[in-house]
């Protein structure tokens, strides 16, 4: 009882926190929620902004339409993985490596990091506080850290990375040993330990966003009594 009740007040305070941000950020926090969905359930993650925006069309719609934005960096990380992966491998510190961290994660990485290499309209410090703040709120402070730390890293040497990434078939020559020990893409079958990850507290954070987005406050304290009575 007492575990339920705190599930559901951290579903509240991610719901609050999200509401006193800007468009961006909910469409970077978006993107990670797709990245990290298309994972577990092993699909492209181009393909679920598709039915996103198929169950978005519905009579009575059940998920906010997909931000632009949104669909944005989820296209760019899907072109660009193998060579986000790379760099990212680079600059994690030695006690990790990329293939093991867990997934949200990893997908708050390639979001940033896609940000800071591909899409040079946004501040480099943008995307990496935007980043930090939500591993705050997916992940933990332990997880905060290390993110931080890693795009510190890559911020050092964005012009150099920016340059690279104009030729990525040389990226990907130079490090193909390494990526061997990384999961090619996002959605593909991995082994990692996700223990430090409640994906289930995840998913239900997120479609209580996506329901806040589309429906009125009365209509959102439907849907969470009838959440309530489920469990």
């Amino acid at each position: 009882m007492i575990e339920q009740e705190q599930r559901e007040q951290n579903v509240s305070e991610r719901r609050q926190d999200y509401k006193r941000h800007g468009s961006r950020y909910k469409a970077r926090m978006r993107a990670v929620d797709i990245l990290f969905e298309a994972e577990s359930r092993d699909v492209d993650p181009v393909a679920i902004i598709d039915d996103r925006h198929k169950l978005a069309r519905d009579t009575n719609p059940i998920v906010a339409p997909v931000a632009e934005y949104t669909e944005t960096i989820i296209n760019g990380v899907a072109v660009e993985l193998d060579t986000l992966d790379v760099f990212l491998a680079e600059h994690i510190a030695e006690t990790w490596t990329l293939g093991r961290l867990p997934s949200v994660d990893r997908a708050i990485l390639r979001v940033a990091s896609w940000e800071m290499i591909y899409n040079t309209d946004v501040p480099v410090t943008t995307a990496i506080v935007e980043a930090v703040e939500i591993a705050s709120q997916y992940s933990g402070d332990k997880s905060s850290a290390y993110i931080n730390a890693t795009l510190d890293a890559m911020a050092s040497k964005v012009e150099t990375l920016r340059e690279r990434a104009a030729n990525p078939e040389a990226v990907l020559a130079e490090a193909s040993e390494s990526l061997d020990d990384a999961p090619v893409a996002p959605w593909d079958d991995s082994d990692e330990d996700f223990e430090s990850v409640d994906a289930a507290e995840v998913f239900e954070a997120e479609e209580t966003v996506e329901v806040s987005e589309v429906a009125e406050d009365s209509e959102v304290s439907k849907v969470s009594e009838e959440k309530a009575d489920e469990s």
